[in-house]
């Protein structure tokens, strides 16, 4: 484990980022108290084109339409 204060870290930041991207931990302290984590970042799998399209339903045609008032309170027709 690799501890650094902020000073430390600002003059060897490239050397402390290789060592938590070899998987060592690597703390940094702000007066004698650790503060932050340097961790290395998982790449996220790419995404698959199309992987939902089985799953979503379509709607039929004038499904948004707004209806009338009359439609939705006929009583009001009066």
């Amino acid at each position: 484990m690799t501890t650094a204060n902020m000073h430390d870290a600002k003059t060897r930041l490239s050397a402390l980022v290789r060592k938590a991207e070899a998987g060592e931990e690597v703390t940094l302290a702000r007066g004698g108290q650790p503060v932050v984590k340097l961790v290395p970042v998982s790449p996220h799998p790419p995404r698959k084109p199309g992987l939902w399209r089985d799953a979503l339903e379509w709607q039929p045609e004038g499904w948004d339409e707004k209806p009338s008032a009359n439609e939705v309170m006929p009583e009001l027709d009066d």
